[in-house]
């Protein structure tokens, strides 16, 4: 499953790299609706949480919707300003349609395919679509598509008003301290497409994000996602890469109809270990599955073998061995050093303890 993003002959200042305060804020407003996504946060979040005020926390629980499973269109912004007044700018000068189809995204699950790329407000089969689905996602999402319809004006000046309370009860700070890691980062980036290509760009952003490169059929960037979807960033200007220092694990691409594509990733953390593909997790959780496999993995977690040794161990022969060992090897399970004229092989622990987190962040990204 992935995302296909057509930039066929956009030359590589189309690809932009640079930190959004609107994009930050709403990864910040994403890891205090759902905490459980972001381990590494709960310090944060907790702190944050207990600072603000009762009525804007109240506020936020009625809007979170917006950014908890997914995230409106309009809060990445394709070309992102100086500051969030100027991005927010941006945001009230889309007309009521595409402000509520993006809204109405997140509010009725996350479901692309479930919203038409006609604008619900001038579609009533689609309008009653949207109803319904917010209705199946709870009361709240029910009764916010409602006042979206009912009055688009009220509710942008609401949400408007609610994201510029939250930049000065917590964002503002916030933003000052990651603002000199994220720009490094675009920086970086930038660096790499202009010095080596799109290819060595995307390839620093995540082992989830690829390019295809087919000749004349053109070049596509291939993001791993939960969907099958397609879009292009031909015809919109390009496509915006934003870095975020809250958004880890996930990787976020929106790509609204007649936008430019938009893609949230998370900067390198040190001290984190770099995140795997979900291939190669399915790769790991194939290679342990087959029983013969997995004893011998055990095995080896206690300590190094030779072939022969733990050929006799198991009574297999030491090709039968050889054959599992490759399998762990090639899964990145596998450890080997040469002691005398005799190779010793351990299960890598580390790479096995991560493969619980690695499977987490991998269907969360």
């Amino acid at each position: 499953m992935s995302l296909t993003i057509d930039i066929t002959g956009l030359p590589p200042e189309r690809l932009r790299f640079t930190p959004s305060p609107l994009a930050e804020l709403t990864a910040m407003l994403h890891v205090l609706a759902e905490p459980a996504h972001h381990p590494d946060l709960h310090g944060w979040a907790a702190a944050t949480t207990a600072a603000i005020s009762p009525e804007l926390a109240e506020r936020l629980q009625e809007a979170d919707f917006l950014w908890r499973s997914s995230r409106a269109d309009f809060l990445l912004p394709g070309r992102p300003g100086a500051n969030l007044a100027q991005e927010l700018d941006a945001v009230d000068r889309l007309d009521d349609e595409q402000y509520t189809s993006a809204a109405l995204i997140a509010t009725c699950g996350s479901s692309r395919l479930a919203i038409r790329a006609a604008a619900p407000p001038a579609d009533p089969v689609a309008r009653e679509r949207a109803r319904e689905l917010a209705l199946a996602r709870g009361p709240r999402q029910a009764a916010f598509a409602e006042r979206l319809f009912s009055d688009p004006p009220a509710v942008r000046a609401r949400v408007r008003r609610l994201l510029e309370d939250c930049d000065q009860a917590f964002f503002a700070e916030a933003w000052r301290e990651v603002l000199p890691a994220l720009a490094t980062d675009a920086r970086h980036k930038a660096d790499l497409l202009a010095r080596h290509g799109p290819a060595e760009a995307l390839a620093a952003i995540s082992p989830a994000v690829s390019l295809q490169d087919t000749g004349a059929r053109g070049q596509r960037i291939v993001v791993d996602k939960l969907q099958d979807n397609t879009a292009s960033a031909v015809g919109h200007g390009g496509i915006t890469f934003i870095p975020t220092a809250f958004g880890r694990p996930h990787l976020v691409a929106v790509y609204a109809h007649g936008l430019r594509p938009v893609m949230q990733y998370p900067v390198a953390e040190p001290g984190l270990p770099e995140p795997v593909s979900l291939a190669l997790v399915q790769q790991r959780l194939e290679a342990l599955a087959h029983p013969v496999r997995l004893r011998l993995a055990r095995t080896m977690a206690r300590g190094a073998h030779t072939t022969g040794e733990l050929a006799a161990a198991w009574q297999l022969t030491a090709p039968e061995v050889s054959r599992h060992l490759a399998v762990l090897r090639r899964a990145g399970l596998l450890t080997t050093r040469r002691r005398g004229r005799y190779l010793l092989h351990q299960l890598d622990l580390t790479a096995g303890a991560r493969l619980g987190a690695d499977l987490l962040e991998a269907m969360l990204r």
